[in-house]
């Protein structure tokens, strides 16, 4: 089995290496075949491996090689397979390899995106394909290591990658700045999360994971001065770093700001990296730290309020989004926040549950909304579209199934995973989880709200396209619309078959829950089936929040936009802060840019031109001419001046000998 679980990380690296070192040489065909066979290689052999872990009982934790020593401390490549890796390993795969078929169809007209004298245009084709086969690789080897290093370095490469993707465009400004933009606010969680690994090493000596969750028992209480005079717990500190790296991966608020940018990049990677698997990162870390988190209520508190605030706050500003792929990021951010909640409240195999259903309807519908783009020539604005359901049907189809699970309506998949969370929130007595509850419930109605106002302006209503787009509309080719199809199957089906599981023995022994946080024990104890767990659901007050939102979409947006119109008019002050997004990229543009902008240039003046300049350049070389003044005077070219000199230096010294001898004897 070692070799099955090497293989299936290294398949993806060797697609992605012979797609970009030679996709010169094999063409486009070359590039897309090798990428497509390594990641289709990954997910028979995840799939395997599910089948053997999880449902087979088995677990594995080993070491594939040592990459160092220094001092005692061990640097190793190693995994740790269990249920939650393999689950997340069949997940990042099958996603995977839907994107690597879609994206023959979505990319097989690139050349249009670069100007001609672009050499950075060459073989995108093949290079696009290498960075999403590279990425497949870097999450796999985040979510099967058993340390804290390998798991730093996954976090970090797939960092890079996204990086590389969002600005995959090099020639637009727009893609630039979005791609800079991510790497900079995730290199501020990242310093918190590297603060956090190094805690994690200085008070247990180890970077595996089993042997620092062995070591908890002996430090959960010891203390650390941060401030002087207050003592904070070790576990509160170490956790909550550990999740400031959660919050910029997962862009929780306020690191949120990176992902609705990273748009500019092609839809496949939306679908790939900030829907279904990159963004996601955050919540399985959090996830197999629980024995961390659950020494700490002020941590999970914490968590509580950023997860509730990201959920309901994020989801309003995506009402007013007009771009067909920013309403669906907004939408990730919200349903983030719904798994970060989860987390605070202990339910974290809810989140988890979660994060796979949404990383299946959440891709479908960046899909789908790619698809859209093919159609409409590459047309974004939901507000020139209308009436796309009977030149789109599959893609019509397959949305709705993607909406539908977005919302949480019976019988789909995120259904059972939202319903699941909220109410384990309900359940939980933490200080926040008042706060949580409501954000939660609120965001159920604005959830249904923006995904239905989107689909029935871009499925529904008048065709709002010019004549040129409406007469070349058509539904997309197969490699197209197989990727969407795939990805509905299991939007629909997936909650019947791991609902059970995940309320059964599945997470046990391989996520720790404090006897005091029994969230989730209360749901083990209340479940009595999927149909007594739907029928109940429907009961709820989020069954009826969801169909208020998917209600007021359609009357407002099929039968009545006067509505539309007199809110925005009533409103115009709300509408402006949610379009401006409460205004915190200007924030962080005028404080955090403008301010580092600020310093440099007074750095610049205050250091390099008055210190370096005119201090030690100028004011040496005037020093050195001040003295070399003083010193020129005595250089008269008279012998007698000279002969004087020489006396007066003997009279010294003979002075110095005598005087010196006489203290001596």
């Amino acid at each position: 089995m070692e070799l099955i679980y090497l293989a299936i990380p290294l398949s993806a690296l060797i697609g992605s290496m012979i797609a970009g070192f030679l996709g010169g040489v094999i063409g486009r065909k070359g590039a897309h075949t090798a990428t497509l066979a390594g990641v289709g290689i990954a997910f028979l052999l995840s799939a395997y491996v599910f089948v053997h872990i999880a449902l087979g009982g088995n677990t594995y934790n080993g070491s594939v090689y040592t990459w160092m020593e220094v001092e005692g401390m061990t640097l190793e490549v190693g995994f740790l397979i269990d249920n939650l890796t393999s689950m997340m390993m069949v997940v990042v795969t099958f996603v995977s390899l839907m994107v690597h078929i879609y994206t023959i169809g979505y990319m097989s007209d690139d050349e249009h995106n670069w100007p001609k004298t672009s050499k950075a245009g060459n073989n995108s084709y093949q290079r696009f394909f290498s960075y999403i086969s590279l990425f497949t690789f870097s999450m796999l080897m985040l979510v099967m290591s058993n340390n804290f290093m390998q798991l730093f370095f996954g976090w970090e490469a797939v960092g890079l990658v996204s990086y590389l993707l969002i600005g995959f465009w090099s020639t637009r400004d727009t893609a630039i700045f979005a791609n800079m933009k991510a790497f900079l606010v995730n290199r501020v969680g990242d310093f918190g999360f590297l603060l956090g690994i190094g805690a994690i090493y200085a008070y247990t000596g180890s970077l595996d994971y089993v042997e620092v969750f062995k070591a908890l028992p002996t430090i959960q209480d010891l203390t650390i001065t941060l401030i002087p005079g207050q003592e904070w717990s070790l576990m509160t500190v170490t956790a909550i770093l550990l999740f400031i790296g959660a919050m910029g991966k997962s862009a929780q608020v306020p690191l949120h700001v990176w992902l609705p940018d990273s748009m500019e990049g092609p839809t496949p990677i939306s679908a790939l990296i900030h829907a279904a698997t990159m963004v996601t990162a955050g919540i399985f870390m959090v996830s197999r730290m629980s024995p961390i988190f659950e020494l700490s209520d002020m941590a999970l508190n914490v968590v509580l309020v950023i997860g509730a605030t990201t959920a309901f706050f994020m989801g309003l500003i995506g009402i007013v989004q007009n771009d067909i792929k920013r309403v669906v990021a907004y939408s990730t951010l919200s349903q983030l926040g719904y798994m970060t909640v989860a987390l605070g409240a202990s339910a974290y195999s809810a989140g988890v549950f979660h994060l796979m259903t949404h990383a299946f309807f959440k891709a479908l519908l960046f899909l789908a909304a790619g698809s859209v783009i093919i159609a409409m020539h590459h047309e974004q604005d939901i507000r020139k579209m209308g009436g796309l359901k009977k030149y789109m049907p599959i893609t019509y189809w397959t949305s709705l199934i993607g909406s539908l699970a977005l919302i949480g309506f019976p019988f789909f998949s995120g259904f059972f995973s939202k319903d699941m969370i909220i109410e384990a929130v309900h359940h939980s007595e933490l200080g926040a989880a008042g706060y949580a509850y409501v954000m939660v419930l609120l965001g159920v109605f604005v959830t249904a709200f923006y995904s239905f106002r989107m689909f029935f302006l871009v499925f529904h209503g008048e065709e709002r396209m010019d004549d040129h787009t409406k007469s070349h509309l058509k539904e997309s080719p197969w490699v197209v619309t197989v990727p969407l199809v795939a990805l509905a199957i299991p939007s629909v089906l997936a909650g019947y078959f791991v609902y059970p599981m995940v309320v059964g023995d599945f997470f046990n022994g391989v996520i720790t829950v404090a006897d005091s946080h029994h969230a989730i024990a209360d749901l083990k104890e209340g479940y009595h089936g999927i149909f007594g767990f739907v029928l109940h659901g429907m009961m709820q007050p989020p069954f009826w929040l969801a169909m208020a939102g998917l209600g007021s979409a359609w009357y407002i947006y099929m039968k009545n936009q006067a509505i539309a119109e007199f809110f925005y008019n009533k409103f115009r002050w709300l509408h402006t802060l949610l379009d401006k997004k409460y205004y915190a990229d200007d924030f962080n543009q005028r404080v955090f840019a403008g301010g580092a902008l600020a310093l440099g240039k007074g750095l610049f003046k205050a250091g390099d031109r008055f210190v370096i300049d005119t201090v030690v350049v100028n004011g040496s070389a005037k020093l050195v001419g001040w003295f070399s003044g003083i010193i020129r005077q005595l250089q008269t070219g008279y012998l007698y001046h000279y002969a004087f000199a020489m006396i007066i230096g003997v009279l010294f010294i003979v002075s110095w000998l005598i005087f010196g001898g006489v203290k001596h004897v």
